[in-house]
């Protein structure tokens, strides 16, 4: 699987449920606090045409927010099984 970031803030509750999601299903993954690094905040607003969408998600050199957290998105586009195993 390819490397994968996740841009989040601490009081996001759609961060809390898309790092429980990933961490149920062994999903490795790399977390980046926005409000902690300002060029981290630059690459959510760039990835997400001017907008503070988090969780935003990085795979490989794909971006795509998770904000509202869909589960079944969320497993769409990490192409991770829905349930746990």
């Amino acid at each position: 699987m390819e490397t994968i970031t996740m841009y989040t803030t601490a009081w996001c509750p759609d961060c809390l449920r898309a790092k429980s999601f990933m961490k149920e299903r062994g999903v490795v993954f790399q977390e980046v606090d926005i409000e902690q690094d300002p060029t981290a905040e630059d690459i959510v607003m760039k990835a997400n045409n001017g907008k503070r969408k988090v969780p935003t998600l990085r795979v490989g050199d794909h971006y795509f927010a998770c904000s509202p957290f869909n589960p079944v998105a969320l497993a769409s586009e990490l192409k991770i099984p829905l349930n746990k195993s």
